[in-house]
């Protein structure tokens, strides 16, 4: 039999950390009553839709490795999702970004204003504020 030994994220390449961290929030998700499924391509810009135990509720989410905005998301009602550390965020890209426009923290910058992109390399306080709504409590968090 084989030793199980924890895979090191950090050696993984982009595909195998897009893989892994769908499968980590997917387990999450489950938590909460959704079944994730992923799609092969990126169909009206999500990497997988979220249904509900509900049976009503379905969210298109594109998984990114940090905090970011893109124009080509806007107006489809994308759900963007990414990790930090032990935690999952999860936030409707459009709504987040009328706040994030609103308060100017990427309005003029050469990112945004020439490409329509816009990621943030860390989470600064200010950042993780905005955020906390859209945080999902990992089973066992206080």
């Amino acid at each position: 039999m084989m030793a199980w030994q924890p895979v090191a994220y950090e050696q993984l390449n982009a595909r195998q950390k897009e893989n892994y961290n769908f499968q980590k929030l997917a387990a999450v998700l489950a938590d909460y009553g959704f079944n994730c499924l992923r799609l092969t391509d990126d169909w009206e810009g999500a990497d997988f839709i979220a249904c509900h135990i509900d049976g009503e509720t379905f969210l298109k989410v594109q998984l990114k490795g940090r905090l970011a905005f893109d124009r080509k998301y806007h107006g489809k009602n994308i759900h963007m999702a990414f990790r930090d550390g032990d935690h999952f965020y999860l936030y409707p890209h459009d709504t987040l970004l009328d706040e994030v426009m609103r308060l100017g923290l990427i309005k003029g910058s050469d990112s945004w204003e020439q490409k329509g992109t816009y990621h943030f390399p860390s989470l600064p306080q200010e950042q993780l504020n905005l955020l906390q709504s859209y945080r999902i409590p990992l089973t066992g968090d206080d």
